[in-house]
C-alpha cells in the first residue's frame, strides 16, 4: 500500500516537472522569460540545436533589418544624386567660365581688328592725301620755269624732291611727253643732286 503511495506520488510529481518545464519552454517562447540554455545539453544529446527565442521571433527584426536596408539605400541614392547634382553645377559654372573667357577674348579681337583697320585707314588716307600733294606740286613745277622750280625743291626734304620727282616721270609717260625731272636735277647743286639720285635708285617708293 505504501509502495503505491509512493508510486502515485512520484507520477504526479513527474508530472509538475514535466508541467513546469513545459511552461517554462512556453514562456521562453513568449519572450517572457530565456531558459532554452538551461536545456542546451539535453538537446544536444538529442542531436537538435536548442532554438532560442530569438530564432522563434527573428521575423520582426529581420522586416526591421529590410526596412533599415531600404531606408540605407534610399539615402545612398539620394546621396549620390546630390553629388551628381552638385558636380553638374560645377560643370555649368566651369562651363559658363570658359564661355565668358572666350567671349572676352572674342571682344578683344574684334576692339584689336578695328584698331588696326582705323590705323589702316588712317594710313590709306595719309597716303591718298600725300598722293594728291604730290601731283599738285609736280603740275605746279611742271608750269614753272625751271630755276624756280628747282629752288622750290632745294627747300624741301630728299624724300619729298624724290617722290615729286617720281611723279614727274610717271605724268610724263602717261601724257608720253619729256620729264623735267633730269633737267632739274642738272640744276641743283652736285652733291645734293647725287645725294637724291642714290637715294632713289637705293630706297623703293614707299608711304613715307
Amino acid at each position: 500500500m505504501a509502495l503505491k503511495g509512493f508510486g502515485k506520488s512520484f507520477v504526479l510529481i513527474l508530472i509538475i516537472i514535466i508541467l513546469i518545464i513545459g511552461g517554462l519552454l512556453w514562456f521562453d517562447y513568449l519572450g517572457i522569460v530565456r531558459v532554452k540554455n538551461i536545456f542546451s545539453p539535453v538537446y544536444k544529446l538529442m542531436g537538435k540545436d536548442v532554438q532560442t527565442s530569438k530564432t522563434a521571433t527573428q521575423s520582426k527584426p529581420l522586416t526591421a533589418n529590410l526596412d533599415e536596408d531600404r531606408l540605407a539605400k534610399q539615402m545612398e541614392a539620394i546621396d549620390i544624386r546630390i553629388e551628381e547634382l552638385d558636380k553638374r553645377e560645377a560643370d555649368v559654372e566651369e562651363s559658363e567660365k570658359k564661355n565668358e573667357q572666350i567671349a572676352a577674348e572674342l571682344a578683344e579681337r574684334e576692339k584689336n581688328q578695328e584698331e588696326r583697320e582705323k590705323t589702316f585707314n588712317l594710313t590709306l588716307k595719309k597716303y591718298d592725301d600725300k598722293e594728291v600733294n604730290i601731283e599738285q606740286i609736280a603740275n605746279n613745277l611742271n608750269g614753272m620755269r625751271p630755276q624756280a622750280a628747282v629752288d622750290i625743291l632745294n627747300a624741301m626734304d630728299d624724300q619729298i624732291v624724290i617722290d615729286v620727282l617720281r611723279k614727274v616721270e610717271e605724268m610724263a609717260k602717261e601724257n608720253g611727253s619729256s620729264s623735267m625731272g633730269s633737267y632739274w636735277l642738272s640744276l641743283m647743286p652736285s652733291d645734293r643732286a647725287a645725294q637724291i639720285q642714290r637715294k632713289m635708285l637705293s630706297k623703293p617708293e614707299s608711304l613715307e
